[in-house]
């Protein structure tokens, strides 16, 4: 029998105990751990690719003098094999004391040979009285083999994408195998040039594998794989070169761009989509596409188009989408869908959200995603995709996913396709109001950049006004737009001449303009410039830029640089604001006195008449629903915020001054100069190309 003390081995994370004064309790050896890796034995003996660290918890339960917290105990560690000669090698390692409950580790010497079974064992030692080993009682002894040898590289075929031939396509799923010859891989590694690692298993060790690949970019691709071992080791890279074709062409589109009085909408692909007389072509377009024209649907049972045919397999990948232009969201309203047995297979539009706003929805196979926010008036592109992979519909709002992905099953939807109604039990319902443009059926997924290039808009350079001159109190836009007419206080101021160019000792003049030879100096009283009719509409994405330079170091009141609104209340404005020192961007929810505020700005001091100004740049994303200001070209989270209140103004855009509870105020000392107004919201990358002088190219 042991002494008075008791001694428990375990490994880490459980702990086996033994009865104070009683012989111990019968150790747990899988809780020993080898390389890191479980304690096992025969067919469970773990594989390590180097000489492994042993590690075990060892425990002195507490007496009746000193808890167990304060007891020190040390391992004995045991491990032995056969050498190629037959003969038994045996190595020993006693650990230090350390405090009970903690881990001890032998790392096991580099004389331990590959390809061997190699068993150990462990007791505990507290300098009174042992454990029984860890083998005893039941227990088993931990065995493992060191493996020296990496794995052989593999081979990667496929017959969907072959190497170094261009066969695949973007949006369509293929099939890569891989296999290694050597006959312990349990795992292969594998990334795609720039991408994160996968992994995969092969349903037997040593055997093949193969994983399911979806193109989203077209041109060379590089696929590397790496065969890994059942003790972990790595085989060298085998990288396979293949070439990916752009997407497939929709399965069916019609631009309903057809001309005014058309009784049916020509398709580019799949068969002609009959319309019936609540259909009249030859409606507004969304700015800033190809569209020319698009058809408006009235919102009665006559309000539709179909081609009497499907088109589209529900129960397969697909993607349905198009721009739209709701002239009512009052209730669900069908954009597109596919007729089953007394209901839809598939609904795009929009309907009632949980607070009874709407929302954007794609509903399949018991699924919705719902997301976005439908505005009366407002183009948004819209396409939802199911993925039969992986049973995921998702929705995209003017190219960005919205909602959160849903798993659907549907079922046969082998009905005709519809633009503006779907089928009920009792008939059509749902119906479109508005406008519907470049509908399109896809039969592969739409990938998210694609997604983004059918939602985009390109802005459009709607005025630049470099100030450079005036004539007659008016100071032209470049392109022969509106020009901007200066009131008293307001003058162009032109660079002189200093002749300093041929006299070496002349003093150079310091008051050159700020871009250019000449800017627009305000006089902060009544100095302003104004257009006569509105330059962006501002209930839709817009880009304004300026250059400015405040004459004061410490302003008296708040100045505006830019606005444009209604008849009571700015839709935006730009200003420079002395209590907090910080260049502002404040736009409101409606034409009216008072109406709310949402206010985003960046921190910079007042000029003083000094330097170069700043450039400022004001971004609406009607998109995203998103407001920016930009300083000097650049952004950041305190100057960009939520809105969701645009309005579209009917005032000119005015230069220097702003609206103050119903009338003008807040008028600027100082220069402008560098006006640029665009319609759609320009990225980052733009902006910096923004009150440079030179005619900005938005790529």
């Amino acid at each position: 029998m042991l002494g008075s003390a008791t001694l428990t081995v375990v490994a880490v994370p459980s702990v086996a105990l033994a009865a104070d004064n009683l012989p111990p309790l019968k150790p747990l050896v899988q809780d020993l751990g080898t390389g890191g890796k479980a304690c096992g034995t025969g067919a469970e003996r773990p594989y390590v690719s180097e000489a492994p660290r042993l590690t075990a918890v060892l425990y002195d339960p507490e007496s009746d003098d000193q808890p167990a917290e304060g007891n020190f105990v040390q391992g004995d560690f045991e491990a032995w094999w056969k050498d190629a000669d037959g003969a038994e090698q045996r190595r020993t390692y006693t650990s230090n004391r350390a405090q009970s409950g903690r881990e001890q580790a032998w790392r096991m010497p580099d004389d331990v040979p590959p390809g061997t079974v190699v068993s150990w064992r462990v007791r505990a030692n507290d300098g009174k009285a042992v454990s029984a080993w860890s083998s005893e009682d039941g227990g088993s002894v931990c065995e493992f083999i060191y493996d020296d040898k990496n794995p052989d590289e593999p081979v990667v075929s496929s017959t969907d994408f072959p190497e170094e031939q261009s066969a695949g396509r973007v949006g369509e799923y293929g099939t890569f195998t891989v296999d290694s010859a050597s006959d312990d891989v349990v795992e292969y590694r594998y990334s795609y040039l720039g991408g994160t690692y996968e992994t995969v298993s092969p349903k037997e060790r040593g055997g093949p594998a193969t994983f399911r690949f979806l193109p989203v970019d077209s041109g060379p691709e590089t696929l590397m794989v790496e065969a890994i071992d059942r003790s972990g080791r790595s085989s060298g890279t085998a990288s396979y070169r293949f070439y990916v074709n752009a997407g497939r062409a929709p399965a069916a589109r019609w631009n309903l761009a057809d001309p005014a009085g058309s009784k049916s909408a020509a398709a580019e692909s799949g068969p002609a989509a009959q319309a019936g007389t609540g259909v009249t072509f030859g409606a507004a377009a969304p700015g800033g596409t190809d569209l020319k024209s698009t058809a408006s649907l009235d919102g009665t049972g006559h309000g539709f188009l179909s081609p009497g045919t499907a088109a589209t397999d529900t129960r397969r990948t697909f993607a349905v989408g198009g721009w739209v232009r709701p002239a009512a969201t009052d209730a669900v309203r069908t954009v597109a869908s596919q007729d089953a047995d007394g209901a839809p297979g598939f609904t795009l539009g929009l309907r009632p959200g949980s607070d009874s706003a709407p929302v954007w929805s794609f509903r399949i196979g018991g699924a919705q995603v719902s997301g976005g926010t439908p505005e009366t008036g407002e183009w948004a592109h819209v396409l939802g995709l199911y993925d039969a992979e992986t049973g995921l519909a998702t929705l995209y709002v003017n190219g960005h996913d919205v909602g959160t992905p849903q798993k659907a099953t549907p079922a046969e939807a082998a009905g005709a396709f519809q633009i503006g109604r779907a089928r009920g039990a009792a008939g059509y319902r749902d119906r479109w109001h508005g406008e519907v443009g470049d509908v399109r059926v896809y039969d592969r997924v739409v990938v998210p950049e694609e997604a983004a290039e059918l939602g985009a808009r390109t802005p459009e350079l709607k005025g630049h006004w470099s100030l450079e001159n005036a004539d007659g109190g008016v100071s032209p836009e470049l392109h022969g737009g509106a020009p901007l007419k200066l009131s008293d206080g307001a003058t162009i101021r032109r660079n002189v001449d200093d002749g300093c160019a041929l006299d070496p000792d002349c003093t150079p003049a310091t008051d050159y303009a700020l871009v250019g030879d000449g800017d627009l100096t305000l006089d902060g009283t009544t100095g302003h410039a104004a257009t006569d009719e509105p330059v962006v509409d501002t209930g839709d994405s817009f880009t304004i830029g300026v250059v400015v330079r405040l004459a004061d170091t410490e302003p008296e009141h708040p100045m505006t640089v830019l606005s444009q609104g209604g008849e009571h209340a700015d839709a935006f404005k730009v200003r420079y604001d002395p209590a907090s020192h910080q260049w502002q961007l404040v736009v409101t929810g409606a034409d009216e006195s008072g109406a709310k505020e949402t206010v985003v700005g960046r921190q910079e001091s007042a000029d003083g008449g000094q330097g170069a100004g700043h450039r400022l740049a004001v971004v609406y994303d009607d998109a995203t629903d998103q407001i920016k200001l930009y300083v000097n070209g650049y952004t950041s989270a305190d100057a960009t915020a939520t809105f969701h209140g645009a309005w579209h103004s009917d005032g000119g855009l005015q230069v220097g001054r702003g609206q103050v509870d119903g009338a003008w105020g807040e008028y600027l000392r100082g220069s402008v100069d560098e006006v640029h107004a665009f319609s759609g919201a320009l990225d980052g990358s733009d902006i910096l190309g923004l009150g440079s002088g030179n005619e900005p190219c938005i790529c």
